[in-house]
């Protein structure tokens, strides 16, 4: 361990930044997002640390560096770009025993920023034993591509090599499914590219997207392909690493949480229960043609859950077809939206009776359906409870959890299918 993980409190504290370009700004950013009192030295300052100094809410002196604008200083900052007046500033500030930090160079700092840079001091192994990374002696020159599962949506959930290999990238490309606080860790120096996909909203074509990742990856780039819940989980990372693949382009998997045992275990729906459920089985309710031709007759097989990815939209076709194909109506079914998330919604019922309750709270994508005996035990097991949302929720039996938060429509719709 190269660094000792320590967390400083510099509010009110002034900080001194050595530098006025963008690497300055994210810096400074960082400090002020913290609290501290920034002064910033430069000659000149582009665009956003202008703006910041000009709000007052950074003090700039217009000068080149030297060691006496160090006293007082709780910290310093080294980002000036050019790497001999960044190394005076570290020599400067060890000498007076003030914490220092210099962009990318990791060997001139006594402490490291998060999401930054610099932030993994310790190499990371890639794909065949290539080592790449701040502080690495080896820097793969053929680039890599990660296709990285960024889970259901809650940060914590990430991996440790999901936040290792995204605080080391220097594209990363995400989906629309990708929450503020999984891309606030990606790695601040990084291009980011949306190439979100949403249902008739396409920002780039899947080819589109598979030529991108190409291009960059055999551009010698360390490219993240950040991806909602696991990649090979109705992902599409299967046909994302054949074009890699087929190009020569190297690259790794990193799995995520997918969005069903994320839902599942938020919602306190065991997947799979020895009373209950004996199998789980993972579909899609939107194929590629647009239609939901499912093998209904597998899917409506007792002691079995079925879990519906993006299937929010063609819910009532579901129920019904699962119903006619076998499943009593009163199966237990419940959809849940922006699992694990302060968003969390837990809608439960039947498959008679949820498509109208989803309806009429308004559920949105993304969403899942689950449906099975284990959805009874969510009354029972449901220990995640987001906001107040999360409590206006109808539960297996048909009973409200808390029936003073229920959308009046709601009650109207329960007490008809309930008498």
């Amino acid at each position: 361990m190269d660094y000792l993980p320590l967390f400083l409190d510099i509010r009110g504290q002034r900080c001194l930044v050595v530098g006025g370009g963008e690497a300055a700004a994210r810096k400074i950013t960082q400090l002020l997002e913290a609290g501290a009192r920034v002064t910033c030295i430069a000659p000149g300052l582009c665009p956003a640390v202008r703006e910041l100094a000009e709000a007052g809410a950074v003090s700039h002196v217009a000068s080149r560096f030297m060691p006496e604008y160090l006293q007082d200083a709780h910290l310093a900052v080294a980002a000036t770009g050019d790497a001999a007046v960044n190394q005076q500033v570290s020599e400067a500030a060890k000498a007076m025993r003030i914490p220092v930090n210099v962009v990318d160079a990791p060997r001139l700092c006594t402490f490291v920023m998060p999401a930054a840079v610099e932030t993994s001091a310790v190499p990371v192994p890639g794909p065949h034993g290539t080592r790449f990374g701040a502080g690495a002696d080896e820097v793969t020159e053929r680039g890599v591509v990660h296709l990285v599962g960024a889970g259901p949506g809650n940060p914590d959930l990430l991996t440790l090599r999901a936040v290792r290999v995204m605080q080391q990238a220097d594209v990363v490309v995400y989906d629309s499914l990708i929450g503020e606080g999984i891309l606030d860790l990606v790695r601040r120096d990084a291009e980011r590219i949306y190439v979100g996909k949403r249902c008739n909203r396409h920002s780039m074509s899947q080819e589109e997207i598979n030529k991108l990742l190409v291009r960059l990856g055999s551009a010698g780039k360390r490219v993240v392909r950040l991806k909602g819940g696991d990649p090979f989980l109705f992902g599409r990372g299967g046909e994302e690493i054949e074009a890699l693949s087929s190009c020569g382009v190297a690259f790794e998997v990193v799995p995520g949480i997918t969005a069903a045992s994320g839902c599942a275990g938020y919602a306190g729906i065991p997947l799979t229960h020895r009373d209950h459920a004996r199998s789980c089985v993972f579909v899609t309710g939107h194929l590629k043609d647009g239609t939901v031709n499912l093998d209904w007759e597998a899917l409506a097989r007792p002691q079995q859950t079925v879990v519906v990815y993006m299937g929010l939209g063609s819910m009532p076709e579901i129920c019904r077809q699962l119903v006619r194909h076998g499943l009593p109506a009163a199966t237990p079914a419940a959809a849940v939206q922006s699992a694990t998330t302060d968003g969390q919604r837990v809608v439960t019922g039947t498959l008679q009776t949820l498509p109208d309750l989803v309806a009429a709270v308004g559920l949105a994508s993304p969403a899942l359906l689950i449906v099975g005996e284990v959805v009874k035990l969510h009354r029972r097991f449901a220990w995640y409870s987001p906001g107040p949302r999360a409590q206006a929720v109808p539960s297996a039996s048909g009973a409200p959890q808390d029936p003073q938060a229920l959308d009046p429509a709601v009650l109207q719709l329960m007490q008809r299918h309930t008498t």
